[in-house]
Parts: C-alpha cells; sequence; structure tokens
C-alpha cells in the first residue's frame, strides 16, 4: 500500500524543511483563493514539520513576498498543560478545554489556554509528564496527545 505524504502550502520566504509550526486553521481573507483546499487541508491546532519543499509555487496575498511553496508535512506528537486529576490516565480519551488564564507572562500560557485548538476537541492522552508550575498555583500537568 502507498502512503501518499499530506500536502500543503505555506509562505515561499519561510518554506524549510524541518520547519515546525501550529495550523491555526483558514483565513477568511482566502474564501476566493483558487488552492485554499491545498492549505486547508491540515487539522486546526495540529502541529506539523516540512519534510520536503516543492518547487511548485502559487501566488498568495496573505504571505509576505505574495508566493507560497508547495510543501509535504508530517503531523507531530504534541503536548498541552491540563488541570490534574484522576481522569487524566494514559488512554483516556479527554475533551481539550482552555483554561483561559490571564497570566501574559507565564511561559506555559500557550499550552494551558490552547489558542489554537478547535473548541471542545477531542484527544486520547498517549502519556502523561512532568509537572507544571502555574504561577496562579493550579495542579497542572503535561501531557502527549493523540487526536481523535
Amino acid at each position: 500500500m502507498i502512503i501518499l505524504p499530506k500536502i500543503s502550502l505555506i509562505g515561499s520566504n519561510i518554506a524549510k524543511e524541518g520547519l515546525e509550526f501550529v495550523f491555526a486553521g483558514p483565513l477568511a481573507a482566502c474564501s476566493d483563493c483558487r488552492v485554499k483546499n491545498v492549505c486547508f487541508n491540515l487539522e486546526q491546532g495540529h502541529r506539523y514539520r516540512v519534510t520536503k519543499v516543492r518547487e511548485q509555487v502559487n501566488p498568495c496575498i496573505i504571505f509576505n513576498g505574495d508566493k507560497v511553496n508547495t510543501v509535504e508535512v508530517e503531523e507531530l506528537e504534541d503536548y498541552v498543560n491540563v488541570q490534574d486529576s484522576k481522569r487524566i490516565q494514559e488512554g483516556a480519551i479527554i475533551t481539550l478545554k482552555s483554561m483561559n488564564c490571564d497570566y501574559i507572562t507565564c511561559p506555559n500560557i500557550e499550552k494551558c489556554n490552547l489558542y489554537y485548538f478547535k473548541p471542545d476537541s477531542k484527544v486520547m492522552v498517549k502519556s502523561i509528564g512532568k509537572e507544571i508550575k502555574c504561577p496562579k498555583g493550579y495542579k497542572m500537568k503535561q501531557v502527549a496527545i493523540t487526536y481523535k
């Protein structure tokens, strides 16, 4: 069986093998673009790594330089910070909830507030990691997740 690579588009000025990014989701400004389906075939909130930059270049009104390259990407394991509880066990299916924390200088804010995830995303806890030091006193754990 042949497995085809996942394809997307990324700004030509940043299109490099090894680049890791989180797909933030579709932009309203792209609604009339002829190649938007190639950009939007990734899952919002998921982390990816560029594995190959293809020579194909397309025009784009969003990215600097007005050009995007076709790239092959692989999905990466992701980590989030969740409030520790007895329900957080390896193999458990959980619904992600943002902490909506307002401590903007905290180095963990993006992994606690889950800016890039769709609301109420269901994920499986792959492994439970270290305890996170929360400046507001919440008991937080870092967990590796896979998407459901």
